[in-house]
């Protein structure tokens, strides 16, 4: 029997194809099935925003890359809470209607409140 030369503990949810990628590898994976309804939601949106965050810290050449994992489980997440990709595509195009898109580029530094405020 050989020698554990490091343990990673990662405690998140995973693509499906990655236990065999690390077999492959020489590393024994350590995973279960999320098998509690409740916890697949949870799971798939801490995942959202750990791929958003990815995304952020990209460089221009992944970018590709990690806006494809975000929206690989932006996927998966509709498919479980029971939304399509039109829904979401309708619901985009309401608020665009209301509140516009973001083409114009608009930083909002503060906003003063009150009877004094002056435009």
């Amino acid at each position: 029997m050989g020698s554990i030369d490091a343990v990673e503990v990662h405690r998140k949810l995973f693509r499906d194809n990655i236990p065999d990628v690390i077999l492959a590898n020489g590393d024994r994976p350590h995973w279960r099935p999320i098998v509690d309804d409740s916890d697949y939601p949870s799971a798939l949106l801490a995942k959202l925003v750990e791929e958003a965050r990815e995304l952020q810290d990209a460089s221009p050449e992944n970018r590709i890359d990690e806006l494809a994992d975000l929206f690989e489980v932006a996927a998966a997440l509709m498919t479980e809470i029971g939304i399509t990709s039109s829904e979401v595509k309708d619901g985009a195009d309401r608020k665009r209607a209301a509140r516009g898109g973001f083409t114009k580029r608009i930083w909002l530094d503060h906003v003063e409140i009150g009877k004094t405020a002056k435009a």
